[in-house]
């Protein structure tokens, strides 16, 4: 137990975590020498690698001199801080990475706040100062001004500094002392990460952290044990979060060898592991000697701040792509998810088919619905919301702390927007190479559908970060600047002669050939008003010739939208539509006299 480090690696997205933790495993001989590695290598689900970020954290070991280190790869978008929060009762330190250039962000701020609160004493990693605008002496003012800032006790404000660039794979004790390995690393977290906790002679306490499943093994509980020896084939205890207690045989158990699951008998306290047998295992729960129950603390997560609906596809063309369409299909698998994704919470609604998500952010729900989509789900959702309350008898609403890098030219229209929707500017810095940094606290619901308007109004040199603050009273209404959509008249397929007459309506988001319905969202209207259209209004042939009839249609390309993109973009008369195949917009009235009544009986109210 003695010769274990329990570390976890912790920082703003695309500071380095992963790549740094590429270069450790193979310094370390975690691979063959003639071993084909792909960068990015705990990065294993088909979206991280697709998107480039981390959205699950994983575990991995590595060994140095007699040492087992194991180390925990966590997310760093501010949408998924649940799987931050879940795993700092497995580590006994972190590793907070901070870019030599950027410096600290707002999910730099969030993260080490969590480990300040669990009590660990983080070691600070000034990553990628091989970057020719790198200022990392500036940067570890910055970071050491946010420990004082988060209220960091005397000793975490001690911390030890080591310099790095996770790419080139070298660690320096001091900026330019010119070593080109990663040895100051290991040895420093050799000296600093405390040993774990715990008597490996004392009855078995093992709390779940991460929720797995396999196709072979079922569902698998992985986890750090905090006290005794977990042994394969012995009987255990689980202790429901609700109390309940149910014995239990403990068929596999897995410890970690590089990123490889390793299949051992025993393992004693401090050491993280994976178990199998439990079936009925969730996030936070305890396994424990039989004759000796005694949970430990679960684990707190923060409250969702988002939601949106999941609704039963009922539009003209349900059923045709997806395999996966009825409420159960969606309800099931929503069931599923929250068994592995700790911040999500699921509800049924009042209204038929259609149950309530709530999560962390846009991002958070938007991975959810693309997962779906990819294992043949058929589905329709709602315009994000942001989730309100009541604190001592005060409406209150999310607050998001926003950092906008942007060209000095467009500093101004920035703190403009961001006034318009209620956003506080609270600092503001000038940069290098002609950038500026400007600060916000602003509402959540400000954010949702800014992104395409920010870019385009910083000609896209702007680059937003924001992560979740806290709750504050009611900041009060704001106005959006809204235009309208067109809208499909019929049912068909769109034709470029009726394409070709609707541009100088607005811009298209179809093209022709492609099959539409009546109340589907076929592009934006250039005035505020919406506008139903005829896409598949054909050319009328006649005997007679005219000038200019026999002109070539040229159409323009039409605007595609990813799925972040159109969840921003609708509204909340709109929803959704899913499929394996598809993304589309829609009303949620697909009927015209119906929405004409529906904004008549609105405006009466």
């Amino acid at each position: 137990m003695k010769k274990i480090k329990n570390i976890a690696i912790i920082a703003h997205v695309d500071h380095g975590k992963t790549t740094l933790i590429d270069a450790t495993l193979k310094q370390t001989g975690a691979f063959r020498a003639n071993q084909k590695v792909e960068e990015r290598i705990m990065d294993s689900n088909e979206l991280e690698r697709e998107r480039g970020i981390t959205i699950f954290s994983k575990n991995a070991s590595l060994f140095y001199k007699d040492y087992k280190i194991n180390i925990v790869d966590t997310p760093g978008h501010a949408d998924f801080g649940g799987e931050v929060q879940r795993i700092m009762r497995m580590v006994d330190s972190v590793l907070l990475l901070v870019d030599a250039f950027e410096g600290a962000m707002p999910q730099t701020k969030y993260v080490l706040k969590k480990s300040l609160e669990q009590g660990l004493k983080p070691i600070v990693v000034i990553n990628k100062i091989d970057r020719p605008n790198a200022r990392p002496d500036e940067v570890l003012n910055q970071v050491f001004d946010l420990f004082v800032e988060l209220n960091a006790n005397e000793d975490q404000l001690d911390f030890p500094v080591i310099y790095a660039s996770a790419k080139e794979g070298f660690a320096r004790y001091e900026f330019d002392d010119g070593n080109k390995d990663l040895i100051p690393l290991f040895e420093t977290i050799i000296k600093h990460v405390d040993e774990p906790a715990g008597d490996k002679d004392k009855p078995v306490q093992f709390l779940t952290s991460a929720i797995s499943y396999d196709n072979y093994l079922g569902k698998m509980g992985t986890g750090k044990i905090h006290n005794g020896t977990l042994k394969q084939g012995k009987e255990v205890l689980l202790l429901k979060r609700n109390g309940e207690q149910k014995v239990c045989r403990i068929t596999k158990l897995f410890s970690y060898k590089g990123v490889n699951r390793i299949d051992i008998t025993e393992a004693f306290a401090g050491d993280i592991v994976s178990v199998c047998g439990i079936d009925s295992i969730d996030v936070g729960e305890t396994i424990s000697d039989k004759d000796f129950p005694k949970p430990l603390k679960s684990i707190d997560i923060d409250e969702p701040t988002l939601a949106m609906n999941f609704i039963v596809n009922d539009s003209p063309f349900a059923g045709k792509e997806g395999t996966k369409v009825t409420s159960s299909h969606i309800w099931s698998r929503l069931q599923k998810e929250i068994l592995t994704n700790v911040s999500l919470r699921i509800s049924e609604t009042e209204i038929k088919n259609s149950f309530l998500v709530k999560g962390r952010g846009a991002l958070q729900l938007s991975i959810l619905i693309e997962n779906m989509r990819r294992e043949g789900y058929e589905f329709q959702v709602s315009k994000p919301e942001v989730i309100f309350r009541t604190i001592k008898g005060e409406k209150c609403e999310p607050i998001e702390h926003a950092v906008v890098d942007v060209s000095d030219e467009y500093s101004g229209v920035v703190i403009e927007m961001f006034g318009l929707r209620k956003g506080e500017l609270i600092n503001m810095k000038s940069g290098v190479s002609g950038y500026t940094r400007v600060e916000f606290h602003i509402p959540s619901r400000g954010l949702i559908g800014f992104n395409g308007e920010f870019l385009t109004a910083t000609h896209g040199t702007g680059i937003l970060n924001h992560s979740f603050s806290s709750y504050e009273p009611y900041k009060g209404d704001f106005t959006k600047k809204t235009k309208g959509v067109l809208i499909a008249l019929e049912n068909g397929v769109s034709v470029a002669f009726g394409l070709f007459n609707l541009q100088p309506r607005g811009t298209l988001f179809v093209e022709s050939g492609i099959p539409v319905y009546a109340g589907m969202i076929v592009g934006e209207h250039s005035k505020e008003n919406d506008l139903v259209v005829n896409v598949c209004k054909t050319k009328k042939l006649t005997n007679m010739r005219s000038s200019g009839a026999d002109e070539a249609v040229k159409l323009v390309n039409p605007k595609k939208f990813t799925l972040e993109q159109a969840l921003e973009y609708i509204e909340d008369d709109e929803l959704l539509e899913i499929t394996p195949k598809n993304i589309r917009m829609r009303k949620k009235l697909l009927n015209i006299h119906e929405r004409k009544r529906f904004d008549k009986l609105k405006n009466i109210s």
